[in-house]
């Protein structure tokens, strides 16, 4: 008898968009043009260059606009990662005087904790401000963690694993009555395109964006730095980016970002009811058919519209993500950074979570590409592979 699978091997279901989406036809021809007809450098001064610079500054006036920020505010880099450790580093380089504490919380993404700890290691005092069950952090211990040596807090606006959105503007609003000069970072990596994202209406300090969890190309991402506040640059030897982020520029991809940037941005308010009444809809869906399978973090009608993670008691998640390839279906365990490692997630730990959900969760993920029948297939392939992996699991635990 054929699975449940079987007849849709044609397309593979990709439901692990919160690691990376699929670059738009539009993103796609962007690159390509800035590849091969506008290849200048932006640094040169005669006709070629000046048509690689035009493409970046139309790139950032997109972004500065989604943002609501002046576009000389935001400067451009290879993605998220760096964007969030210079962030970090570069803030505390530059007010080293005012003092050298940073907080946090327990459920950032490893390009922030693993920077702290770095840090930390380096002389800096860390503080990690823990998280509720649903994976949101309380403004006002935030605040009480702020002390006189404290320079920058550091918030991740929707949670790449459990898809928890923080209460940015509550926790800005906390910090400054407790000490107005202290800055706030946040990380918008997995909330742009889907959320609005507001700093200056906020009083946020600096955000991190990145292109390719918005149908753009890997390797660009951007930091917005408010006017009046210091950076220090990772990097030295170049006058790009105003001096503060040297090395000749990625022209394709910041092309690329800045019409991924345009056209999901036009469509964000519809997109994030469609994928949210899917996400309801899966998540509905795989607990009528599943038994024993349970929704890590907050209430999938709270959540960011497109992450929702589910664990499947009884089963274990990489054993899972595995089983579930095998039928076309691509999901994750958790954030791609940490994918590969056997620890559980550090994010679920944080939520107190007993060791058989953390053994067995699975990251979902949609994007605008995902479908009713999407769902369906997900929901058919999860119930076999559960079944099938649960079975083989009852099947060792008796020997």
């Amino acid at each position: 008898m054929a699975t449940a699978t079987e007849g849709d091997a044609r397309r593979p279901v990709y439901l692990d968009n919160a690691a990376t989406t699929r670059a738009r036809p539009e993103v796609v021809d962007a690159v390509v043009t800035a590849l091969q007809e506008r290849f200048g450098n932006p640094a040169s001064i005669h006709t070629a260059g000046l048509e690689a610079e035009r493409l970046v500054k139309e790139a950032r006036s997109v972004l500065a606009a989604a943002l609501e920020v002046p576009a000389d505010d935001l400067y451009f880099t290879s993605g998220g990662t760096e964007a969030n450790n210079w962030a970090l580093r570069g803030v505390l380089a530059a007010y080293a005087r005012r003092g050298r504490h940073l907080v946090t919380t327990a459920i950032e993404h490893s390009s922030i904790l693993s920077t702290a700890r770095r840090l930390e290691a380096e002389g800096h005092r860390v503080t990690i401000v823990p998280v509720d069950r649903q994976g949101r952090v309380d403004p006002e211990r935030v605040a009480a963690a702020v002390a006189d040596d404290t320079v920058l807090v550091s918030i991740m606006l929707v949670n790449n694993e459990i898809g928890s959105i923080q209460p940015v503007a509550d926790i800005v609003r906390a910090v400054r009555a407790r000490r107005p000069d202290v800055l706030v970072h946040v990380d918008a990596v997995q909330a742009f395109g889907k959320l609005p994202v507001k700093p200056r209406a906020w009083g946020v300090d600096l955000v991190t964006v990145s292109a390719h969890k918005i149908h753009g190309p890997k390797g660009t991402g951007a930091l917005y730095v408010r006017r009046g506040v210091r950076i220090q640059p990772l990097l030295v030897g170049g006058e790009q980016e105003g001096g503060l982020r040297p090395g000749t520029h990625n022209v394709p991809g910041i092309a690329g970002f800045g019409v991924a940037a345009r056209l999901i941005l036009a469509e964000q308010p519809e997109l994030s009811r469609r994928m949210h009444a899917l996400k309801l809809r899966l998540v509905q869906r795989v607990q009528a058919e599943i038994p024993d399978v349970y929704v890590n973090g907050p209430d999938p009608d709270e959540g960011a519209p497109h992450i929702v993670n589910l664990s499947v008691v009884g089963a274990r998640g990489e054993v899972l993500v595995h089983a579930l390839a095998q039928r076309g279906v691509y999901v994750s365990t958790g954030s791609a950074c940490t994918s590969r490692r056997t620890a559980p997630s550090h994010v679920l730990q944080a939520l107190g979570l007993p060791p058989e959900r953390l053994d067995s969760a699975l990251r979902i993920s949609l994007s605008r590409e995902t479908t009713e029948e999407d769902v369906e297939r997900f929901v058919a392939a999860l119930k076999e592979a559960a079944a099938e992996v649960r079975a083989v699991a009852a099947v060792r635990g008796r020997r």
